[in-house]
């Protein structure tokens, strides 16, 4: 209890008065969700929801009752990840150093620290903080300018003034169905033309998985094929290494060792930006961009999408993927892909 009502001070603190009281209502949900739920229940009830709480508005409820209602969900999110970090990660040291933080990018005018998840709507979010900067009038920003944009990353200021920001800015990050992120990188980066995925990471991987592979494919790195991309994955001995595209959400962000604020939800992230941006004051009219950057007109990659494409691997790799993000799945408490994974 006393943690609940720490965690809720701090935010709070940042944070205009209207919300007192959608925080306060939510660290009394942290508190019944902790001791009505132990641990292992939580993680082995596979809920429909990935969120564990039913974030679909009821109908005519009011905007002060939804933000309620999230503010319960995210001191429900915060909690678990504390249990599984003090689970897992109780002994490791808690020094945050540069590395940590390469991630996470700095907005100061409204003091936000956001962590890129790629695959999570992450190029949206710095839409968010560029406006926020006063860098563009509107989030109508092309994706180069994006990604090319001067938002600063935490590692490159002083220790001093990383750790000033991580005490007092609100730190933030939005996380996605880890085998649905998965196969939106995938398409992403090998199925649409890349000039540095391609070579970069296509030829060493079809010169290692494929036999008989063309000159043509050993040339340019096309045509990595899904069954390939997962060969890859899996390998203790890749042929290149990992990337921020498929990287664990534990390994980008750091949630054990950095205390975020909010955790958002991808498959909810409409409503729960609005509450996001509502609750750092930021204008009424700036609202998170819904469009795809690439081949708009492209099915979105779903579950059932998803699915299709693990539809060509084994039930044995399959488990080990599941294996390689199982500690995304089980800190966001987000729901098994496949019953039969244990």
């Amino acid at each position: 209890m006393r943690e609940s009502v720490r965690v809720v001070r701090r935010m709070a603190a940042k944070l205009p008065c209207f919300f007192w009281f959608v925080l306060l209502f939510g660290a009394g949900g942290l508190v019944l969700f902790i001791h009505l739920e132990d641990l292992s229940e939580m993680v082995q009830r596979q809920e429909p929801d990935p969120t564990g709480v039913n974030l679909r508005s009821p109908p005519r409820q009011s905007k002060e009752e939804t933000w309620r209602r999230i503010a319960v969900v995210q001191n429900a999110r915060r909690g678990l990840v504390k249990q599984i970090c003090a689970k897992f990660k109780s002994s490791m040291d808690r020094t945050v150093l540069p590395q940590h933080v390469s991630r996470i990018y700095v907005e100061d005018n409204y003091k936000i620290l956001f962590c890129e998840v790629p695959k999570a709507g992450c190029s949206n979010w710095k839409r968010i903080l560029l406006v926020l900067a006063g860098l563009a009038s509107s989030t109508k920003i092309e994706i180069e300018k994006v990604h090319g944009s001067v938002l600063r990353t935490l590692n490159t200021f002083q220790q001093k003034d990383i750790t000033m920001r991580l005490q007092t800015y609100t730190k933030m990050l939005v996380v996605r169905e880890p085998l649905q992120r998965l196969v939106s990188a995938y398409r992403d980066k090998f199925e649409n033309p890349n000039t540095y995925y391609h070579p970069s990471f296509g030829i060493p991987i079809i010169s290692k998985y494929r036999a008989n592979a063309s000159k043509e494919a050993l040339r340019t790195g096309d045509g990595v094929t899904f069954q390939e991309f997962i060969q890859y994955l899996l390998d203790v001995y890749r042929p290149v290494g990992m990337d921020i595209h498929w990287e664990t959400v534990n390994k980008l962000c750091h949630p054990c060792l950095l205390d975020y604020d909010f955790i958002g939800k991808f498959e909810h992230i409409e409503e729960e930006a609005d509450f996001l941006l509502r609750m750092m004051g930021a204008p009424d009219n700036l609202t998170l961009p819904t469009s795809k950057d690439l081949k708009p007109n492209d099915e979105r990659t779903s579950m059932h999408l998803t699915h299709q494409y693990f539809a060509q691997i084994n039930a044995s790799d399959i488990q080990k993927v599941y294996d390689f993000y199982y500690m995304d799945y089980l800190m966001f408490n987000i729901s098994k892909p496949y019953k039969d994974l244990y």
